[in-house]
Order: C-alpha cells, then structure tokens, then sequence
C-alpha cells in the first residue's frame, strides 16, 4: 500500500476577513508535504506508474478534479497504454455525483472522449478493469437521448455488478458506495440507497481509518436531518485524513450544518476557502463561502458574514464557471454568487434590501430564481405589490423552464419558492385564508424532498415561513409548532428559535 506524501506548494493564509481573500496572492512556504490519504488502487498498468496512480485517486475520492485529471494524464504520459488512467479522467469529468443539475453538453463531451480512450486501449485492461470502464461509460451513454437519472442510476447498476464479480476489491464497494447515495431519490423518506451504502463504508473504513473516499462519502450518504448523527465520527476525521485537499476541509461543515454546529462549520470552511484560493479553485472557495456565511448568520455574527458578502465581487471577477478545478463544479458557484446575498437579506428580515437585488443571469436558471424569490419576498413585507408580482411571474416562468430541460429536481425547489412567495403576496392583499393555503402546501413539498448538497439550507425554510405568517396572524400556538417542527429539520436556526424565545 502506497503512503501519498508528496511535494505540494501549499498555502495557509492568514487574513482578518473574507474581503481580504481576493486579494491575497498564493505564498509558497517551505513545500509542505502533500497529504490526501491512504489508498491502493491495483492496475494492470506499468508498476513504476502505481504511485501517480494511487494518488490520482485519492485525488479523485476528494472530488479534486481539476488535479486528478492532471494526475492521470501524468499516469499516461508515463504509460500510454494505462486504459484505467482514461477511467479515472472519465469520473473526474463527470465530476461531483452529488450535483443535481444537468452536465453540459462540452462536460458530456469530455468525459465520453475519455470512455473512447478507455476502450480504444482496452485490450490492455483486465477483466475486472473493463467492468469500471463499462460503468463509468455509463454516464455518457448516449447522453443526447438518455436523460441524466436514467444514466447515473444504470452506472450505480454497473458498479454493483462489478462488486457482485469482484467481491474483494474494496476501491469498486466504495466507488459504488457513492453511487449508491447520488442515484438514491430525493423524495425517498426511508433512505433505502444511503442506508444500504452506509452499511458498505462503515465495516471499510474500520479497516481502513486513513482511507479518505470512505470518510468523505460516509459524510455524504448520511447528509440528511434523521441520519447527520451517523455522520459525526466521519466529519471530525477527514479534515484531518486529506488536509491538502480543499473539500476535504470543507466537507466536514455538511455534518457540522445539519447538527446545527455553526462554529465547527465556521471554522471548516474558513480553511477550505484557504487551501481552495491557493490552488485556483475559486468554485470551491464560493461553494464554502455559502457555507460559512449561513452558519455566521445562525450565531448573529452579522459583521462576519457582512465580511463574507463584502469579498464577494473579488472572487466573481477571479472566477470561471466553466472551469474544472476542485470538487464544486461551476454551477455551485453561480449558486453561491446568488446565495450570499440573498441569505444576507432574508436572514436579516432586510426587506427594503431583499426588493433591491438584482438577478443575474446564467446557464444555471434556478440560481436566479433565488434572487427573484428574495425579491419577491422583500417586495410583498415593503408593499411594492407590483415588484412583488414580477418577481413571481419571473418564478413561474424560471420553473417551466426548469421541466422543459428535464430539471425536476431544480423545477420542484423554484416550485416551492413560487408558492411562498405568492403566499406573502396573498397576505399583503389581505387574502389570508388563500396566503395560508399556499404557504401550507409550500411547506409540504418541501418536507417531502431535500436539499441539494449544493446549499446548507433553504434561503428561507417554507415550515419557517408559516411560522412567521401564523405570528403576523396573531395565532402564536400555530406558529410555535411550525417553528418547532422546522427545528427538527433544520436544528439550532437562529430564526425558528426566535420564533420560540429561545434565543441564545
């Protein structure tokens, strides 16, 4: 088994606030050694190229892409006739499985071109080598016809075939572990596809505790409110297992969220954006930006987060959404460019600011549905019914464009966020009974889904927003339960708590 401990130029930055992150240049230290796990990966492919390969992968299970695309071009530059090295740049171009939105067509592209390279070479590869290249093939297949979940849930298929004919290689469990986890529904309350993969990495990672994939997606599969707590032992071990990985910092605050550990969330993130910015991956340093101001925001710490929102523009003009770099593809960070600001608003109850932002669009529709829903919502508490109306009609419509391109998922979340920003429009012209209606079944869609490990919350929980349209109704009871029962979901937000005095 190979130890990875190279040479990497590694940088810790220390700055006083997020507004200085965009303009700090990357100051090489003394070459502090490379750290990103312990993992094994057997080939077929020439002995001398199995210690650049081992660390592609570890690379790849830390979701840094842009790197482990590097690295396996490295492994064929050495070994041109390394079929698994297109294997690897295929999975690392499909980049996060956790992304709910469509690849784009040139993403599509890419990785087929690498699946062709992989088979071109195949006679190389042996049997059990051509089952990972036969999966991952899965998720180009055809993709001009097939739509995305069709593709992601039949390379799950394939891994578990794989596993099924090749039961003591531990590297096709854990990959097919994640697989599990990304192709599970988002409406499935029992957690059957998490629970069956959970039940894959916990017995692995006892036996391989520096393994940093097994630690990164156990986080993942159990980031969902009844299964964070299965999650804890992982969150506070992988930072610690891949620290010169930027999202393995990072990931950790997916746990720390859904406990409601806002500073360990804080602190997470704040080294992730570190390491992100000092390899060039901006999307990342975004991605954990959102992060970290939601959890500021939870502990009233508004001049941090004010911080954070103040970087912002720096970090846009640096940042390029088509780029492949670390483990937040470029659509998580349009998200957060349109998150930060609204949550800064909604957060707040700033409803004059929350009216006053502009959208901005991009390939990625349901991140301007964000900043039409904050506006939305600032104009119906400021009375601007007009602006309020546009702001819904512009919902409405980003939600049909969402189902006209197969985006159900996104189409259902900007259904969501049409229905209470109607609902507020309802109560602004004293509809009160229809207001209620709409809010209640905005609250029911969205406890019957989740969300995307995109975001660490709702710009504005719909069960949160009823309790505060029961307390504008005077119907404190009412509202109590609605805040107590968004509690469940969402622990310790500093907003719900409020809503029952139990402000810390």
């Amino acid at each position: 088994m190979t130890r990875l401990s190279v040479a990497a130029a590694a940088v810790l930055l220390t700055l006083p606030s997020f507004a200085a992150y965009p303009q700090e240049h990357a100051q090489h230290e003394s070459a502090p050694t490379e750290k990103l796990g312990t993992v094994h990966f057997a080939t077929s492919c020439n002995p001398k190229v199995a210690p650049q390969f081992d660390r592609a992968v570890a690379l790849l299970h830390s979701f840094e892409f842009g790197a482990s695309i590097r690295a396996f071009n490295e492994v064929l530059a050495a070994d041109s006739t390394c079929a698994m090295a297109y294997w690897g740049i295929a999975l690392s171009r499909w980049s996060n499985p956790m992304a709910a939105g469509n690849r784009s067509v040139a993403q599509l592209q890419q990785g087929r071109q690498a699946v062709d390279g992989a088979m071109r070479i195949g006679s190389h590869a042996s049997e059990r080598e051509r089952g990972y290249i036969h999966a991952v093939s899965q998720l180009y297949d055809d993709f001009e016809h097939k739509d995305q979940r069709t593709r992601v849930v039949a390379y799950a298929s394939a891994m578990n075939e794989l596993v099924m004919r090749q039961p003591a290689d531990t590297e096709a469990m854990i990959f097919y572990a994640i697989s599990l986890t990304a192709s599970a529904p988002p409406t499935d309350k029992t957690y059957a596809n998490q629970l069956k993969a959970g039940a894959i990495l916990e017995p692995l990672w006892a036996k391989q505790p520096n393994h940093p994939g097994i630690a990164h997606y156990i986080i993942h599969t159990y980031d969902y409110p009844p299964l964070a707590d299965k999650a804890r032992a992982a969150a506070e071990r992988y930072a610690s297992i891949a620290p010169s990985a930027a999202h393995a910092l990072h990931m950790p605050s997916h746990t720390f969220t859904r406990v409601g550990m806002w500073e360990e969330s804080v602190n997470a993130n704040n080294r992730s954006i570190k390491v992100a910015l000092s390899t060039g991956s901006i999307a990342e340093a975004l991605h954990a930006a959102d992060y970290a101001m939601y959890a500021d925001l939870q502990m009233g710490k508004d001049s941090d987060a004010k911080a954070i929102l103040d970087g912002v523009p720096g970090l846009a003009a640096r940042f390029n959404p088509n780029a492949i770099t670390g483990a937040a593809p470029g659509s998580a960070g349009v998200f957060a460019l349109a998150a930060i600001p609204a949550r800064w608003t909604l957060e707040r109850s700033a409803w004059a600011e929350a009216a006053a932002l502009e959208p901005k669009a991009s390939d990625y529709p349901y991140t301007e549905a964000m900043t039409y829903f904050a506006r939305a919502l600032g104009a119906s508490h400021t009375s601007d019914l007009a602006k309020a109306k546009a702001a819904i009609d512009s919902l409405a419509s980003i939600q049909q464009r969402l189902s006209a391109k197969g985006e159900g998922y996104w189409a259902e979340q900007v259904a969501i966020q049409h229905l209470t920003a109607q609902a507020w429009l309802d109560l602004a012209e004293h509809q009160q009974n229809d207001a209620l209606t709409l809010m209640r079944e905005a609250a029911t869609r969205e406890d019957a889904t989740e969300k995307n490990a995109v975001t660490p919350g709702p710009l504005a929980p719909a069960r949160e927003q009823l309790g505060d349209m029961l307390t504008e109704l005077n119907r404190p009871a009412e509202a109590s339960a609605e805040y107590r029962a968004t509690l469940q979901k969402e622990p310790n937000r500093r907003h719900a708590l409020r809503g029952i005095g139990d402000v810390r």
